[in-house]
């Protein structure tokens, strides 16, 4: 390491102060920063210097940010913390437009609750009203307004708190994704069956001289399908994938559901198998290891490419039992239509059922004006939104009725 000069700081500063207190923040942000990290922060800071807001930016960026999950909620806490210290004031009252009662009501952005969180130490604007004095009871009536539990399954991945992610995680862990077994054509011997085996009760009437003692039956063998799902990690899906691996950990460990297998694929600018990591019984060690394989996380999106990797060495090995194929993404590629499509169509064809599941279907009048999303909508059995608890729930019923399109039919009209 390069040996840079001593900078003279004045005794005490107040920038170490503040470094420490913005390292706290984004520990309970999320972010695994230690003590060391705090003392190469205030070094670099000290070679880098800070009279350039950028240089600052990156130099903290460089310490602090050791995932690519974590940079969004980096970016966050550093401009409420050194950019704009009255923008805080304002995004707190979007968090809580009915108490504030006075500021424009606006949605959080991506981790801007997360990062109030942690700045305010966990107390949010609900848990202080504005002007309530000290010792002063506030009563709330809450007759209509829905349990936690049932709040946090409408709510948007993207909009959640620390803690609520920690809690929508643990939520998921118990859903389950029950599936129907499927009628085959093979018969076996059945002694309740429904068919009669002429060919054994023949074989059995040799045996005695002839004579028919008993009629051999057979029954139709029913197996189960496969569960395939393609997930989408690149940066603009990042949280809302994190969360549905969280959910397929669940249904790739849950017994009694009767999947045949499950298989998992995430994809941005290239294709990785993670089946194996969610044998792990432990969710934080399965995703930190599928985190691990897959490089392109929070990377750009090369949906049609992926997709024609997954077609030419997976699509054999994974879906020639007719799986159902569950694909997480929001259709934005900036590749040729026309290759998405072909692989879109193929891959539609060799699954039982295809759904996709897209958060960009939270929006209220959400219509398929992305390429991408035109030319991949045409050849999906059904098309739902992806962005909450709700909408996972959702799938089981979805799966159980192969007649249940989701919003295709409505987009369809709009193409």
């Amino acid at each position: 390491m390069p040996e840079y000069a001593p900078l003279s700081l004045p005794e005490n500063p107040r920038l170490v102060a503040n470094l420490t207190h913005f390292a706290r923040a984004l520990r309970k942000a999320g972010l695994k920063v230690g003590t060391g990290r705090v003392m190469d922060a205030v070094e670099a800071v000290a070679a880098a210097g800070f009279t350039s807001r950028r240089d600052f930016y990156w130099s903290l960026h460089a310490c602090f940010v050791s995932r690519p999950e974590d940079r969004v909620v980096f970016a966050q806490v550093f401009r409420l913390y050194w950019r704009d210290p009255r923008y805080l004031e304002h995004m707190m009252a979007a968090m809580l437009p009915a108490i504030r009662g006075v500021q424009e009501e606006r949605a959080a952005k991506p981790a801007e609750k997360r990062a109030a969180e942690a700045l305010l130490d966990g107390q949010l604007p609900e848990d202080i009203p504005e002007g309530a004095p000290e010792g002063t009871e506030v009563e709330i009536d809450a007759t209509l307004t829905l349990s936690a539990e049932e709040r946090l399954k409408t709510l948007d991945f993207e909009q959640m708190s620390t803690a609520e992610v920690a809690e929508a995680k643990r939520m998921l862990a118990r859903l389950t994704l029950p599936v129907k077994p499927i009628p085959t054509r093979r018969h076996l011997p059945d002694p309740r069956g429904s068919s009669a085996d002429w060919r054994r009760t023949m074989r059995l009437a040799g045996r005695t001289g002839g004579e028919i003692h008993r009629l051999a039956k057979t029954a139709k063998v029913e197996r189960y399908p496969n569960l395939v799902v393609l997930c989408d990690i690149s940066g603009s899906m990042s949280q809302y994938s994190r969360m549905v691996l969280h959910f397929l950990h669940a249904v790739a460990n849950a017994k009694g559901q009767g999947w045949a297998r499950v298989h998992g694929f995430t994809f941005g600018t290239r294709l990785t198998n993670i089946t194996r990591h969610l044998g792990a019984r432990d969710v934080d060690s399965a995703l930190a290891a599928a985190g691990a394989e897959a490089q392109d996380w929070q990377g750009g999106t090369r949906i049609g490419a992926c997709l024609h990797a997954f077609n030419r060495d997976w699509s054999r090995r994974v879906m020639g039992q007719g799986a159902v194929v569950l694909l997480v993404t929001d259709g934005l590629d900036r590749e040729a239509p026309e290759d998405l499509a072909r692989e879109m169509q193929r891959l539609h064809l060799s699954s039982r059922r295809l759904i996709w599941l897209n958060p960009l279907m939270r929006w209220e009048g959400f219509a398929p004006r992305a390429q991408g999303i035109r030319a991949m909508l045409p050849h999906v059995d059904s098309f739902r939104a992806g962005h909450n608890i709700a909408s996972l729930i959702d799938l089981a019923a979805v799966i159980s009725r192969p007649e249940d399109a989701g919003e295709k039919a409505r987009l369809m009209g709009l193409l």
